[in-house]
């Protein structure tokens, strides 16, 4: 089994990464084999709009690194996407993966996989509930299934490196939103065979997963 983390931030051990890397302990921890693509180092470009891919059964005309992703769509069981928030909204490096994405979306690789969504912005109300949004928004579009943390996606405030360190509950609540991931993954692999209904799955993924009644109360 195997989960793919995708790091938004261009800035190596960003916020958001370390984030993403409490989220995957869950699943390192149960044997999975772990993908972390990190657009601090992956060039990732813009689509152009040519529709190339249509004509070409999938093959993107920008060769770069989007072909990692490509692969690691198509392999993964469950994916938790990280970004920092720019302008209340996702990074433009990891907003070309999402446009990028188009190339395959006949063939939808990432139908009926759950996934997670961690948003770090830099000061209160900066847009993370917004960005974690556009993170969801995308599963939707991709056919994936959105699995909530401990009300939703993960949203902190943090600026500068490492400061994410000091904040106990937020590393806790990711960690959180990787056991929920890893749950749902794992039920809806023993219990299915082929892409499961989304429709159905996206009404009941929460029961049974962490509510915010076993956590500490906010502070």
């Amino acid at each position: 089994m195997n989960v793919l983390g995708i790091s938004g931030t261009p800035r190596k051990n960003g916020n958001s990464h370390i984030l993403l890397e409490h989220s995957l302990a869950p699943f390192r921890e149960s044997g999975w084999d772990v993908t972390i693509l990190g657009l601090h180092d992956l060039t990732v470009q813009p689509c152009k709009a040519c529709d190339h891919c249509r004509s070409y059964n999938g093959k993107c005309i920008i060769e770069d690194d989007m072909g990692l992703f490509y692969d690691a769509f198509r392999r993964c069981h469950a994916l938790i996407v990280s970004t920092p928030v720019y302008y209340r909204n996702v990074s433009a490096q990891l907003k070309a993966v999402f446009d990028r994405h188009y190339a395959v979306t006949p063939e939808q690789p990432l139908r009926g996989k759950p996934g997670g969504a961690i948003a770090v912005g830099a000061g209160q109300g900066g847009g993370q509930a917004m960005t974690v949004a556009i993170v969801h928004n995308w599963f939707s579009s991709c056919g994936a299934l959105t699995v909530p943390g401990e009300l939703n996606g993960v949203s902190a405030v943090a600026q500068a490196e490492g400061d994410i360190l000091k904040q106990e509950k937020r590393l806790k609540q990711a960690r959180i939103l990787g056991e929920n991931v890893l749950q749902v993954a794992v039920k809806l692999n023993s219990e299915q065979v082929g892409p499961p209904d989304a429709e159905k799955w996206q009404g009941e993924i929460r029961e049974g997963l962490t509510s915010p009644s076993a956590l500490p109360p906010r502070g």
